[in-house]
């Protein structure tokens, strides 16, 4: 970790008891009253582009949510100012606060961003002799999907990533297994030696190790970490059969690479941020939340940063489950707009969708996760005026926290979403998240000027435009991840959050035809990844390759399975976790035999999953729900019986509840009449009426449960604003959550 970093983080904690004692005007927080003397609580912290959000549940179940600006480069600063807000809310010192959390999870985003930022380690990649040129060849594709639309599309124009791992940094050693898991060629460890020995002297500070059909006989790899184990005690280790164990070299060894790339930042953030939190006073391991859908020990996330990627987004699919179970809603879009970018999850039958194979910087490589597509169409995105089409363009590229969109005032003059949001009267500069920020609305008009300018038309119809864009990307990207899985978006309910969600939510999902639009939790909404954190499960995900074709042997499919079993339970005693507390769920990945992508099948729920055995009975049950399974992807009719099934991947997920959160319902409706809640009104400009309108402005902490807003209006909370367009009407329910309706 750079020294500038490190010192960072040591003035971090001094800084936040002055800040705890004096405020800027406006930047005084609301306490919330009777909080009880020897309380504990369960928090969840979330690091985003923009803003740095922190959500506290107590004992008693009140849920108390800040934000404070990320700190780029220095994410770890940002952090302890969240927390530190929510201390002085709760009218708790800093200290005190920290010693009564009995759970703290962490998302961070150091991986992804040494990513983004190309600052991550030098690594030095061992494989087998002859293969080491894998990770440049790459795949056809490039890591080019339908995300990439315009390079998709002109394919030519395309190009590969800059490498993380440099030609010269590349070492191959003899040594060969086959398919089979054979040895065919013993290792050289002379070889290996000498390969070490040059990689060091070039200055390497992490090593990626990855090997011919490694997965199968893991020996070799292990062997060549012991190696350099013994010539470099300090050094990170990536073997990709402790991470990828599976089959695919290009992308195993993606996955070996990027973890070793971003193993040193994160490690050392993790290490550093663990020792300034005991000194705070925090005296628990501390959890880090997981792509997988849930939390890891700290320890975990060291050897394996590359779990942590897109951790943050999964969050926010992770809470919307667990709101999702207490409402009765199984299919679920989750939809998070932040100042960077917009993420859609999808919850179908009350489970995530998942996916092992991700995508990052155009690597593509193996990790079970949950299913996350992303694009840069966040509240900083920056809207441009192509030169050569002179259409207006907007994002991906993101104006971020520093300096942020133009009515920020730190010198950005490019408009972004959010500055067209406040020209068209959805956000108020006076009470930008509640008061404690205030906007330039000025600097907002003269950035949307300069772009109206050049495209001929009004300040408020290239305002409307901007929001517009974005707002059509996102719901062709909700298209993409519902269409492309054989899902249709009409038949599930939007749960929308993230800082500018629910002020554009009544847009694209009525371009999707959705029916409804939650916004959760009231004013939580804005902080909806770091509940998601907060309310996360201890996770561990194992996997296993076992091909083996139709009819299967049950022998060998028990064997894998309950060798499985044993390497979930192992891992959760690590973690201190009792037996009876860890709950499993198998899935097996299965095709037909002759293809390439496989559906991921979930065993009958008659298997006994503290001793799991398939019969006969059960595997015919597993066969036709692939077959169900296969038709709901790629339609009805496409999967063929009399042809023969391959079973692939062996999975278990092995999981272990944190304190479950009894959320307190309201039980007397109001009178449906909301407007003692209205605040006043302004002036708000909707494109739908292609003019703007006096328009009634709402506090949301005010409308309470059977009370209606009908459209158009603007609802605004703490954090953020819910924009309720003409035709649309919002309810609260019984447990806070803002209801968005669209007219027929």
């Amino acid at each position: 970790m750079p020294l500038k970093h490190a010192l960072s983080l040591k003035h971090a904690l001094k800084s936040i008891d002055s800040s705890q004692a004096k405020r800027p005007p406006g930047m005084a927080a609301r306490k919330i009253p009777g909080v009880a003397r020897m309380e504990s609580f369960q928090v969840g912290v979330d690091i985003g582009g923009t803003f740095t959000d922190c959500v506290v549940i107590t004992d008693a179940g009140e849920l108390v949510a800040a934000k404070s600006p990320s700190t780029p480069p220095h994410f770890a600063q940002g952090m302890l100012n969240s927390m530190a807000a929510v201390a002085e809310r709760l009218g708790l010192p800093f200290a005190d606060f920290c010693s009564r959390i009995r759970l703290l999870t962490h998302g961070t985003t150091v991986g992804t961003n040494a990513l983004i930022q190309r600052r991550g380690a030098r690594v030095g990649l061992i494989t087998t002799k002859g293969h080491e040129d894998i990770i440049h060849i790459m795949r056809g594709s490039r890591g080019i999907d339908s995300r990439h639309l315009n390079q998709l599309v002109h394919f030519p124009e395309s190009q590969k990533p800059i490498p993380i791992v440099p030609k010269r940094y590349i070492r191959g050693v003899s040594e060969r297994v086959d398919c089979m898991g054979d040895v065919v060629v013993e290792l050289n460890e002379q070889e290996v030696e000498r390969c070490v020995d040059e990689l060091l002297a070039l200055g390497v500070e992490s090593f990626a190790v990855c090997l011919l059909w490694s997965f199968k006989h893991p020996q070799h790899e292990l062997r060549i970490k012991q190696i350099i184990q013994k010539r470099a005690p300090n050094v990170f280790i990536s073997c990709s059969v402790e991470l990828a164990p599976k089959w695919g070299e290009y992308e195993r060894l993606t996955a070996a690479a990027l973890n070793a790339y971003i193993g040193p930042v994160t490690s050392n953030y993790l290490r550093q941020l663990v020792e300034q939190l005991k000194k705070a006073g925090y005296r628990h391991p501390l959890q880090i939340t997981s792509c997988g859908g849930g939390s890891i020990s700290v320890d975990r996330a060291i050897e394996a940063p590359l779990l942590t990627l897109d951790s943050g987004p999964v969050s926010g699919v992770t809470a919307s489950q667990y709101l999702g179970q207490l409402i009765g809603c199984a299919d679920i879009i989750t939809t998070d707009m932040g100042g960077t970018s917009f993420d859609v999850g999808v919850i179908a039958g009350g489970r995530p969708a998942y996916n092992s194979v991700a995508n990052v910087a155009q690597y593509e490589y193996f990790i079970p996760k949950v299913d996350i597509q992303a694009i840069g169409s966040g509240g900083g995105s920056l809207a441009r005026v192509d030169p050569v089409t002179r259409t207006l363009r907007v994002g991906p590229e993101s104006a971020g926290a520093d300096p942020g969109p133009a009515c920020y005032g730190k010198g950005n003059t490019v408009p972004t979403v959010t500055d067209a949001d406040v020209v068209l009267g959805y956000i108020d500069p006076d009470n930008f998240l509640g008061g404690r920020i205030k906007l330039d609305r000025e600097k907002s008009v003269q950035a949307v000027e300069k772009v109206a300018r050049e495209i001929g038309l009004s300040l408020m119809e290239t305002a409307a435009g901007i929001a517009k864009i974005a707002e059509f990307k996102m719901a062709d990207i909700i298209r993409k991840t519902t269409v492309e899985k054989g899902l249709d978006p009409r038949d599930f309910t939007v749960f929308a959050f993230g800082g500018a969600g629910p002020v554009h939510a009544g847009v694209f999902a009525r371009e999707l035809g959705v029916q409804k639009v939650l916004i959760p939790l009231n004013r939580i909404a804005s902080t909806w990844c770091a509940f998601g954190a907060a309310t996360a499960d201890i996770l561990h995900v194992h996997e296993q390759v076992e091909i083996q074709s139709s009819t299967f042997e049950l022998a060998r499919v028990n064997r894998v399975l309950t060798g499985l079993c044993k390497r979930a339970m192992d891992q959760m005693r690590g973690d201190g976790i009792k037996p009876a507390a860890v709950q499993l769920r198998f899935s097996i990945d299965m095709r037909h035999r002759g293809q390439m992508n496989e559906v991921e099948v979930e065993l009958p729920t008659a298997v006994d999953r503290s001793s799991p055995r398939l019969t006969l009975a059960l595997l015919g049950q597993l066969e036709q729900a692939f077959y169900a399974r296969y038709e709901s992807i790629y339609g009805k009719g496409s999967s063929y019986g009399d042809a023969r099934l391959e079973m692939v991947t062996f999975r278990v997920r092995a999981r272990s509840a944190t304190q479950s959160l009894k959320l307190r319902r309201k039980v007397k409706r109001k009178p449906a009449d909301a407007s003692a809640a209205r605040t006043g009104h302004r002036s708000v400009y909707w494109s739908d009426l292609g003019k703007s309108v006096k328009t009634p402005i709402y506090d949301g902490a005010q409308i309470s449960f059977g009370q209606t807003v009908s459209g158009p209006a603007v609802v605004e909370t703490t954090d953020t604003n819910i924009v309720v367009q003409p035709q649309q009407v919002l309810q609260v329910d019984a447990l806070g959550n803002f209801e968005l309706h669209f007219g027929k």
